[in-house]
């Protein structure tokens, strides 16, 4: 089991079934995603079967089984963004980067989710980059910061 899981369950001795949720969210925000190992571990702490923690995990859009990339793609399909074509910037980004939501590219590099509402509707259509916000993307524009994320590495 992985030290930070360790950790983690530390801060819940004797722990019940209410406790799953704040535990797999400290776990995902440590290790940023669920991996099988720490399903299974949370199981053990809780005495849960680790079906029953997946099962309560994908009912909840905000927890993720595959680790995300180094630079995390949020794309927005809010109602201003929708308008303002984030459907062509999602499958713009899906051509660039190889990828659908909920996936990480092959080099690790990036991962990427498609959000209801980011909260920026006046820079719409907006993509967020681990936190960094990208304002009235087009398909230029996103391949220009596609490439400047990727020259960051070189």
């Amino acid at each position: 089991m992985s030290e930070a899981v360790k950790e983690i369950l530390k801060q819940y001795p004797g722990a019940g079934h209410d406790s799953l949720i704040p535990i797999l969210q400290q776990v995902q925000d440590k290790m940023g995603y669920l991996s099988e190992e720490s399903v299974i571990e949370v199981g053990k702490h809780l005495n849960m079967p680790a079906s029953k923690i997946f099962g309560v995990a994908t009912f909840y859009n905000q927890f993720r089984f595959t680790q995300p990339g180094k630079y995390h793609i949020q794309v927005c399909r809010g109602t201003a963004c929708h308008v303002l074509g984030s459907a062509t910037v999602l499958d713009e980004l899906e051509k660039l980067l190889k990828i659908k939501s909920g996936q990480t590219s092959r080099d690790k590099m990036f991962s990427m989710e498609v959000v209801a509402c980011i909260g920026a509707c006046g820079l719409a259509p907006v993509i967020s980059i681990n936190g960094e916000f990208h304002a009235k993307v087009t398909t230029e524009s996103l391949k220009n910061i596609i490439e400047n994320y990727r020259n960051r590495e070189a």
